[in-house]
């Protein structure tokens, strides 16, 4: 049986996909190792290489052989046959993709199980959010809509779920708030499930990953 495929998508650039897939990587990694059920890889798309980054960050500070998963990049085309070989020794694969190129971003949405994208709680990014759910339904893939980075009890952030609402499409019940924690984590090569273990950033991942699972029914 193949292993689950999630990826990452967003043409809008600094919506956090780097850091939702590292921290979903890191919770579905904790998961896995906990109940015994395989291990995860996670896997980059983006040029840019900020992932790779991290995880060199994340070597350096846990060891080669701490850091928890296996980590792989792939470019263009490449990107569908890699995740489909690591699928096949992984229990869940992650996949960061670029921002603004549907071509680099198709194949990793082509071989998904599903689809996770990030949205910031504003009318801009929800309308810059369009082309990428059109791709993804083009593609005939489940997809999830995250709402990342937002304020706590903000009138802004309650429209835009309604609106999300309004639009009938997915979206995952679990937000995750516009947190330093995140950020000053990953400078680490950690995630703040590692660094604050049980705040409420880490609370947050944990939920979204949980959410996920069961979404996936897994």
């Amino acid at each position: 049986m193949s292993g689950i495929i999630i990826t990452i998508a967003q043409q809008k650039g600094g919506s956090g996909k780097t850091t939702l897939a590292a921290h979903l990587a890191v919770a579905l990694a904790h998961h896995a190792a906990e109940r015994g059920i395989g291990r995860v890889a996670l896997l980059d798309c983006d040029p840019q290489g900020s992932l790779g980054e991290w995880f060199e960050t994340r070597e350096r500070t846990l060891g080669e052989d701490g850091t928890g998963f296996t980590f792989r990049t792939a470019s263009g085309w490449g990107a569908r046959r890699e995740a489909r070989s690591l699928a096949r020794d992984f229990s869940f694969v992650v996949i960061d993709t670029p921002p603004k190129s549907d071509v680099e971003s198709r194949p990793a949405i082509e071989v998904a199980s599903l689809v996770a994208v990030p949205v910031q709680p504003t009318p801009i990014d929800l309308w810059a959010t369009q082309p990428t759910l059109e791709m993804i339904a083009k593609e005939g893939k489940p997809s999830l809509l995250v709402i990342n980075r937002a304020q706590s009890r903000s009138a802004l952030t309650q429209e835009i779920s309604e609106a999300i609402r309004a639009l009938g499409h997915p979206a995952a019940q679990t937000r995750l708030g516009n947190r330093v924690a995140f950020a000053a984590s990953m400078g680490e090569g950690l995630t703040v499930v590692e660094t604050a273990p049980g705040s409420k950033g880490a609370l947050e991942i944990e939920a979204l990953a949980a959410e996920i699972r069961q979404f996936l029914d897994v």
